[in-house]
């Protein structure tokens, strides 16, 4: 099949990563980059090696047939309508958007458009949590009584004193749980299944931003399980992401995205896997490998060579951001907020 021409929206610190991965792949080529910041486009050019435009135009009209929408979160929405318009698949990093509608409206569009949308949830991809989704999907934990993630971060002020954009409102949605804590979140949802109501309380404590630097809610579930869901990025100094299981049969327990406890009734004790992509970003944005990228990369380029869906759609990537928003509703009316 033919190699598939990617083009990046964005030039921050994750299209390092974005690159790294394209750079490998026999199915895939960078060919262009789009920056909003025209004071940008030089330095970017040497960085990346590729041809930049400052017009989203300019960069739409290039051979690309997949663009990866990697800018501020609040801007993802344009970008992907902007890519769609012009007939190109899109790849968006989390969130798609800051809120459930603005979600609602990429996927109606991406949809009405006939393109393929897909979202970067690469956590699905590591090795040790596929070994959960499978005990817990095989019925090994019988049924499920309780779920929790904890996303317990730190991040010191310069994180948000560099940004023009983190921990604000309008490009970033809030804070500690849409940015830090959503792939966890993520996870967590995949593995419990929907959620029926929230009760959430957010606060800003100690960064001088918009959005919340510790939140936390009580989740109930569909199946009839509870949760909680903690996260921050004024926890020093930081300790790796958490996901508790409980199920009538066992618990399985994560942490940094290794399996840490295995207890399951008539179970043997499971054996760690090797998995070059661990690491948790609890104190350092920077501080996680790249393959878990690569792959989701690898599924949305075979989801359009082969016509089928990609790995995490429109729909389900909504999911947590509907979660988080309702944790952020609850917070101001102090009210359970039913989904």
């Amino acid at each position: 099949m033919s190699k598939i021409n990617i083009g990046i929206v964005g030039t921050g610190s994750i299209v390092n990563t974005y690159k790294k991965c394209i750079d490998e792949l026999a199915e895939g080529e960078l060919v262009a980059l789009y920056t909003k910041s025209a004071s940008r486009k030089e330095s970017a050019e040497k960085a990346f090696g590729v041809p930049v435009f400052d017009t989203m135009d300019e960069f739409l009209q290039n051979d690309i047939d997949l663009v990866c929408v990697c800018n501020e979160s609040g801007r993802h929405g344009e970008a992907i309508k902007a890519a769609a318009s012009a007939g190109k698949h899109v790849l968006c990093e989390k969130p798609l958007e800051t809120t459930p509608h603005k979600i609602d409206e990429v996927i109606a569009f991406c949809k009405a458009k006939n393109v393929k949308l897909g979202c970067t949830l690469q956590n699905r991809c590591g090795e040790d949590y596929q070994r959960v989704v499978e005990a817990v999907g095989s019925g090994k934990l019988g049924k499920l009584v309780m779920g929790n993630a904890h996303i317990n971060w730190y991040r010191d002020e310069k994180y948000y004193d560099d940004s023009k954009w983190k921990g604000t409102m309008a490009f970033d949605g809030g804070a500690a749980l849409i940015n830090q804590g959503i792939h966890t979140i993520d996870l967590l949802l995949h593995i419990m299944g929907s959620v029926t109501s929230v009760f959430g309380k957010v606060s800003t404590l100690v960064h001088n931003i918009e959005g919340e630097d510790v939140g936390a809610g009580i989740l109930n579930f569909q199946n009839g399980a509870i949760g909680t869901i903690t996260a921050g990025t004024a926890l020093f100094p930081g300790y790796p992401e958490r996901i508790e299981i409980y199920g009538e049969m066992g618990s399985i327990l994560m942490e940094g995205g290794s399996i840490k406890a295995w207890n399951i009734k008539d179970t043997p004790t499971f054996e760690p896997t090797s998995n070059a992509d661990k690491g948790s970003g609890a104190a350092d944005p920077t501080a996680i490998g790249h393959q878990n990228h690569k792959k989701v990369i690898i599924d949305m380029i075979d989801a359009i060579q082969k016509n089928r869906a990609p790995m995490v759609e429109g729909p389900e990537a909504r999911k947590a951001v509907a979660v988080i928003a309702a944790i952020y509703d609850s917070s101001k009316s102090e009210k359970l907020v039913y989904l």
